[in-house]
């Protein structure tokens, strides 16, 4: 199914380039918080099964920023990761537009510009009562929502994504494949939510270092895949959340968390995640 559209990447490269590319020494861990060891990073934990329909989709570029030099190999391999080749793929816009029932009160499609382009949805979707979801919205099979959702324009959201009620994604947003984001969530402009994330009710993102007091670049989170963040958490912008770290409930996240270790406390406090923690979300 569609993945990524050209209006969003145009709009990346202005804002905040390329967003799953990072250079190796991060200067906010040097700045703002004590260096801690990295846990290597085993691709095969997190990668996804072959799915019994073929469906090419790209897939995140690896960098492998945060591996070390001598890697461990686990005793036992979970599954192994299909390869599938990066493409990008257009929207197929001559697929007639969707309706909806009239007493089910869903905008699907709304202009928000005279240049825009009706939302792409694919298979097997469910979308409930009093939700919006704009043009230049680009979604993929298997998609999900509580009521009262709101999706933004300029949005690409993957395979497999459950979007729950009252939840408000604010556009400009990337959304990966096998994502569990629950009721009363508020990811705002520029952020970034890669592959089989787990995100908990009442989770609010901010995008603002400086609200409304002087000029600045807003920048979203980037939640890296395998992540899991517990309800009634705050993140600070740019803050970023390694691959397969969680975030535990009611904590106030600001500082980026390493690759799987855990956030806790208010303010967070990031500590080595328990062996026993470190395997994939299950949904």
């Amino acid at each position: 199914m569609v993945r990524f559209s050209q209006t969003l990447d145009d709009k990346q490269s202005k804002n905040r380039g390329n967003p799953y590319r990072q250079p190796v020494e991060n200067q906010h861990y040097q700045q703002e918080q004590p260096r801690v060891a990295q846990m290597p990073r085993d691709d095969r934990l997190y990668a996804q099964p072959p799915r019994p329909n073929p469906v090419q989709r790209p897939v995140y570029p690896e960098d492998n920023i945060y591996a070390q030099p001598q890697r461990m190999e686990p005793a036992e391999i979970i599954y192994e990761k299909p390869q599938i080749e990066h493409e990008s793929i257009q929207p197929d816009y001559s697929k007639p537009e969707l309706t909806f029932p009239k007493d089910q009160n869903i905008q699907f499609g709304v202009e928000y510009s005279p240049n825009s382009k009706p939302p792409v949805i694919g298979k097997n979707y469910t979308i409930r009562s009093n939700s919006i979801i704009y043009n230049d919205v680009v979604i993929g099979d298997n998609f999900r929502t509580g009521h009262n959702v709101v999706i933004r324009e300029n949005t690409n959201i993957g395979d497999d994504v459950l979007i729950g009620t009252n939840t408000v994604i604010e556009g400009d947003v990337i959304i990966g494949n096998d994502v569990s984001i629950q009721s009363n969530v508020y990811i705002p402009t520029n952020s970034v939510i890669e592959d089989n994330v787990f995100i908990g009710p009442c989770a609010c993102f901010t995008n603002d270092k400086y609200p409304v007091r002087i000029n600045y670049e807003l920048q979203g989170p980037k939640v890296r895949r395998g992540a899991s963040i517990g309800g009634n958490t705050t993140f600070l912008s740019n803050v970023e959340v390694g691959e397969g770290s969680i975030v535990a409930a009611g904590a106030i996240v600001i500082h980026s968390v390493p690759p799987f270790y855990l956030a806790i406390g208010t303010p967070a406090r990031i500590k080595p995640l328990p062996d026993h923690l470190k395997v994939p979300n299950r949904f």
